[in-house]
């Protein structure tokens, strides 16, 4: 499927509102709960040399307020206090800002692990060693298809070509490298080609998730943005990519949106402790910063209801445990789910998965309909589940429109083709009680 020219309706790279200051804190009192963050996903600058169909920020140009680089390496201390462990660089194009690298080697000398992610478009050989003699050990570089797929999402012609030569540059330098892939509706029959080309350029991990109704995606849904019942397809695919890797030695590793609870969970995530997905992470084992000091549970969630605070304000120790956003899925319950995963079996260890993309969908979490289980427990009902966008997004930064949520019968035709390529025996029809009914939104469980 090509893509058609992307709407022009709103700017490619608009300029981000400033940063969301002097927030409520709970008061000091407040019980301390003992969590403390794994990771911290620090976004350096939304400045970025891409203009990616898919980039949920917006990214491309800078905020008006990022941190100085005092302001920067002060927070790297307070990380530091916080007992992070890992920092993984992020942007836009975290290269893109002067000091980088300067933060890169005050992350390694407190003590913490530091990585990078990027698109690799100006990640010469020269960056490339000057990010190893930095003290950066892991770079995951993104590719999203092969070569047309990949420089029609990403924006720019030769970026795939970029990408491949900033994983040779990067090997050559030293640095450990990984890559990470989106998976939607343009690239999903090309994942496995994907794997081939990452193996052969000697990634020793790869990273994939969903692609998500945010920012850029929520502009055009329709050419991007999978439908809820195609996890019929992603899962079982993931998981045989998933065997041929560890044949390999190529790790693949499942985002937090990739899921859940379904017969190829436990290869997925079996050497988790647990052998499985846990609830989502955000505010619990991560952290999200935006380059103006913006605190949130995860980097992916939607700024204006997910910023607990903004260092300038406050410690980050502080907006750590004392931060109603960052908290959510610390004090949430069962109770806060709505929908089919409201009444799932799985309810209480799963918690609806991810939050980013549950919210970015209706605007609060909590029923997440990107779920294996969920797809084929409606797919033995002869139901399936599609998003239909209703509010356009502003075109701001992380920002999100609004979907509904509709549950109708497989059209006539594809019902058996899913359930024979699944390895069920078709149906004759879907069920009696379900006969003839008309797409409707989804209804099932919501307050």
């Amino acid at each position: 499927m090509g893509l058609v020219p992307r709407p022009r309706a709103l700017p490619i790279a608009p300029l981000a509102e400033p940063a969301r200051r002097r927030l409520p804190l709970a008061g000091p009192s407040r019980q301390k709960d003992g969590c403390r963050p794994i990771y911290a996903v620090w976004e350096l600058t939304l400045r970025c040399d891409l203009a990616c169909r898919h980039c949920g920020s917006r990214a491309g140009r800078a905020r008006p307020d990022e941190l100085d680089t005092a302001q920067a390496l002060d927070l790297v201390r307070q990380m530091a206090e916080l007992e992070v462990t890992e920092v993984i660089l992020i942007g836009g194009e975290a290269y893109l800002r002067d000091d980088w690298l300067e933060i890169a080697r005050a992350i390694v000398a407190h003590g913490m692990e530091c990585n990078l992610t990027t698109g690799g478009r100006g990640m010469t050989p020269e960056r490339a060693r000057a990010a190893k003699a930095a003290g950066i050990r892991n770079v995951s570089v993104s590719l999203d298809g092969l070569e047309a797929t990949h420089d029609a999402l990403r924006g720019v012609t030769g970026a795939y070509k970029s990408a491949l030569a900033a994983l040779a540059a990067l090997k050559e330098a030293g640095i450990a490298i990984t890559a990470n892939t989106q998976i939607g509706k343009q690239n999903l029959h090309e994942v496995p080609q994907v794997f081939e080309v990452l193996r052969a350029a000697g990634i020793h991990t790869w990273q994939v998730q969903l692609t998500v109704a945010m920012g850029r995606v929520a502009d055009e849904p329709e050419n991007l943005l999978l439908e809820p019942y195609q996890v019929l397809e992603v899962l079982p695919m993931l998981a045989e990519l998933k065997r041929r890797g560890d044949a390999v030695g190529l790790r693949l590793f499942a985002g937090n949106n990739i899921g859940y609870f379904g017969p190829h969970e436990g290869t997925l995530r079996g050497s988790y402790p647990a052998g499985h997905m846990y609830s989502c992470g955000a505010g619990r084992t991560t952290l999200g910063i935006e380059a103006n000091g913006d605190i949130k549970g995860c980097p992916s969630l939607p700024t204006r209801d997910w910023v607990g605070g903004n260092v300038r304000d406050h410690s980050l120790k502080e907006i750590w445990e004392q931060s109603a956003p960052l908290r959510y899925t610390r004090d949430r319950s069962v109770e806060d789910l709505w929908g089919f995963c409201r009444t799932c079996y799985y309810a209480d260890d799963c918690r609806a998965g991810c939050t980013w993309t549950a919210h970015t969908l209706f605007g609060r979490p909590g029923n997440n309909p990107y779920c294996h289980h969920r797809a084929l427990t409606l797919l033995e009902e002869g139901l399936r589940e599609r998003v239909v966008k209703r509010r356009d997004a502003g075109g701001q930064p992380f920002d999100f429109g609004e979907f509904e949520l509709v549950l109708e019968p497989w059209p006539a035709g594809e019902l058996d083709a899913a359930r024979t390529r699944l390895g069920r025996k078709p149906a004759e029809a879907p069920p009696t009680v379900r006969d003839g009914v008309e797409p409707r939104p989804e209804i099932r469980g919501t307050p």
